[in-house]
């Protein structure tokens, strides 16, 4: 196990050959599905995968609020809608947590406090303000967010919410929607109202049995009466990306067992954009095969990363091998995410001596050798998986505080492990 470590050497990859892994199940559906199961009346089997932490943080919140939540092979059993009116959960570093269970509780009604980690507390909970105005009470600390209290009557009808700062929040309130009381209407504004994980959560609510309809920025949701008893979530596609980064990388055949051309998750994006760069796609029973056996080199990424950001600390770490500069575009908001993601692309790829510079939203990486470095994760997991890839291209690099990736994939290291 690494996660007894502070500092893991990763050792070069041999370029070339084949790679078939397994990786968790997604997070975003994962949690998504959960409250939906929790919150709707009726027994739901989840087959799923591994959860990472912030899903076992989900999970302890939502036992701690009544839920029967039980392991059983191949995933979860969920006794939903038998949830106290009143309680207290402590979500952790869990920002998609944070603000879902934030909005269903709001939606089901009741009183409730909920609290967080101190990291938590320095991310945006702009969800808490948009609720405010919906006529839900908040008494918050004199400084801050958490610990606050809130207490609603669970008649909220109508909304409007900006997407700019993070599409969690439309997506937290279209799912309270679905397992609500009454029919809602949702208003967006802001730059991301298309945004990839907005869809994902449409696409889930109607395999859930919500029904809604979408004129311009207007969504009206008619809630969930008859839910499923079985509900399959898929394989974490933004996992998967640093797996199937190693096709153009180290010329790897990849297949990520589980994953399809078909999937709901916006980071799929990712995989079309490798294919741009002349990785073949195959869709096979197992799973999506990437097959870089052909890329000898590959030139620097210029593209739009907004509507799957989680894979520009992927694609940064990418771009030093590519043949020409590479600018990841759109990318401001991840300032504000488990670290600023920015800062930490800045930081890391200078001390490897690869020239970069960030202006406004986006950032720009020169093609570079790499010389030896250690790579602060910022407790990020998404910083620690992404630069490994480095290491595997260089056997350059040592990771600081690898147990960090737990919050997603706490065998991260030891699949890498296991490639060797």
């Amino acid at each position: 196990m690494y996660t007894c470590l502070m500092e893991l050497p990763i050792r070069k990859l041999q370029p070339g050959g084949a790679i078939t892994v397994e990786v968790p199940a997604s997070k975003s559906l994962a949690n998504r599905a959960l409250l939906l199961a929790a919150f709707c009346r009726g027994d739901l089997f989840l087959r799923m995968g591994a959860c990472g932490q912030d899903t076992l943080s989900l999970l302890d919140c939502l036992r701690q609020l009544g839920v029967t939540v039980e392991p059983r092979r191949g995933g979860l059993f969920v006794r939903g809608g038998d949830l106290a009116d009143t309680g207290a959960v402590n979500v952790g570093n869990a920002g998609t947590v944070a603000r879902f269970l934030t909005a269903m509780l709001a939606f089901r009604g009741g009183t409730y406090r909920v609290d967080a980690c101190s990291q938590m507390a320095q991310r945006p909970m702009g969800i808490v303000e948009s609720l405010s105005k919906a006529g839900v009470r908040f008494e918050l600390p004199p400084h801050g967010i958490f610990p606050f209290t809130m207490s609603s009557d669970g008649k909220i009808r109508e909304m409007t919410v900006d997407t700019d700062v993070s599409t969690q929040y439309a997506s937290g309130i279209l799912l309270a929607a679905a397992a609500g009381k009454e029919p809602f209407r949702l208003h967006l504004t802001g730059k991301r109202t298309s945004g990839s994980y907005i869809a994902m959560t449409l696409a889930l609510i109607a395999k859930f049995g919500a029904t809604w309809t979408r004129n311009a920025n207007t969504i009206d949701v008619t809630p969930i009466e008859h839910p499923p008893t079985e509900y399959e979530v898929e394989p974490d596609v933004s996992a998967a990306c640093y797996f199937y980064a190693l096709a153009p990388l180290l010329q790897k055949k990849v297949t990520v067992c589980g994953v399809h051309a078909d999937s709901l998750q916006g980071d799929m994006n990712f995989i079309r954009l490798l294919a741009e760069k002349g990785v073949a796609l195959e869709e096979t029973p197992q799973g999506l095969i990437a097959d870089g056996s052909d890329v000898q080199s590959y030139s620097g990424f210029d593209a739009v990363l907004t509507d799957f950001s989680d894979q520009a600390l992927t694609v940064a770490a990418l771009a030093p091998f590519a043949s020409s500069p590479s600018v990841l575009r759109g990318i401001g908001h991840i300032r504000k995410q488990e670290c600023d993601r920015i800062s930490a692309i800045m930081q890391n790829l200078t001390a490897l001596g690869v020239p970069c510079r960030a202006e406004g939203d986006d950032v720009w990486i020169a093609p570079s050798a790499i010389r030896d470095g250690v790579i602060e994760t910022f407790d990020d997991h998404r910083v620690a998986m992404a630069f490994a890839l480095i290491g595997l291209k260089t056997g350059r690099i040592a990771i600081r505080n690898p147990q960090c990736c737990a919050k997603t994939f706490a065998n991260y290291f030891e699949i890498l492990a296991s490639l060797r």
